[in-house]
């Protein structure tokens, strides 16, 4: 071959070995980007597994401790966790008695692991008796009264332990909501990770069943249309200026897009949610040989680092960083 006929810049070259493609990956994973999301029933003894995410179990409160001290030991940093109540009731008013379940989950998690950065879940979708996200009224969801239902649930999570809260619910105004309920009982140091952009998705099935908050309809009147970038933007940046300190997007893949697209418009660290949906079908494609779990999990994880998520929320949390990134 002529010299000076080839192109001069060959892609290849740093390619050509293992070390070499480490020494240049772009995107590098740690367990410090994961969160392990929990479930956490109240009043069983043994571990109940969902049917449609297999490996993942409803883990019975009196077993929690143990739960989470074997996943510090895992190497797992941060923990969300999920209360699955048999307490429930219109208003969804055992999320902030003290005494109730996602104090009590809170309690036994910063007990059995101080070191751990342990986040409830803010919403009402798991404690109320027709399973919405807030108080219902004449089939609607009251945006308002719902506020000062999540302040009270955040006060009653920061009190318990909680290192940071994360309001799911998507009601206008609830990170202002929040912060001011904080702020008011003297926690304005608690950090407030929002789901700011979270779609009404289909890949929330297996999640639903897995907390016990199926209903009748939708959650569409308050969760962003699937086909709605800008708007799902918009929320984003409006938590943003109502003090947010995390954002989220929710679903992950599907929505690689707005993650990009928030990444350029905000300097705040962002979350991404890889969803019961998405876990379930690699696992299902996986058991039926179409695909390399591992490696599709990690290449999902990456994408998402790439996009420009700073923090992940996967249910692989635990089997990737025990397994080693």
């Amino acid at each position: 071959m002529e010299v000076g006929r080839f192109p001069a810049t060959r892609l290849r070259r740093l390619r050509q070995s293992p070390a070499l493609r480490d020494l240049v990956r772009e995107t590098v994973l740690t367990p410090n980007d994961l969160i392990q999301p929990i479930f956490v029933e109240e009043g069983i003894d043994e571990p109940l597994p969902v049917a449609s995410m297999p490996g993942v179990d409803r883990i019975p409160e009196r077993r929690l401790e143990r739960e989470i001290e074997q996943l510090a030991k895992d190497g797992v940093k941060s923990v969300m966790l999920f209360g699955v109540s048999h307490h429930k009731d219109p208003a969804g008013s055992d999320a902030w008695r003290p005494d109730g379940l996602v104090a009590r989950v809170v309690r036994h998690a910063k007990r059995a692991a101080p070191e751990l950065v342990v986040i409830p879940d803010l919403c009402f979708c798991e404690y109320t008796d027709h399973g919405h996200c807030g108080v219902l009224e004449g089939g609607t969801v009251l945006n308002d009264a719902t506020l000062e239902n999540l302040g009270r649930q955040a006060v009653t999570a920061v009190e318990a332990g909680a290192d940071m809260v994360a309001p799911s619910g998507m009601m206008d105004g609830q990170v202002t909501a929040i912060r001011r309920a904080l702020d008011v009982a003297g926690h304005p140091d608690a950090p407030i990770m929002a789901y700011s952009s979270k779609f009404a998705s289909a890949f929330y099935g297996p999640f639903r069943a897995a907390a016990g908050c199926e209903l009748k309809g939708d959650r569409k009147t308050y969760q962003s249309d699937p086909m709605n970038g800008r708007e799902a933007l918009r929320e984003s940046l409006l938590d943003a200026e109502e003090g947010a300190d995390i954002l989220m997007v929710k679903p992950g893949l599907p929505y690689l897009d707005v993650l990009a697209r928030l990444r350029d418009r905000t300097l705040l660290p962002i979350a991404a949610y890889q969803v019961s949906g998405e876990y379930a079908m690699i696992r299902f494609a996986a058991a039926a040989g179409a695909i390399d779990e591992a490696q599709v999990v990690r290449e999902t994880l990456g994408a998402f680092k790439r996009a420009g998520a700073d923090l992940i929320l996967s249910y692989f949390t635990r089997t990737v960083i025990s397994e080693g990134i």
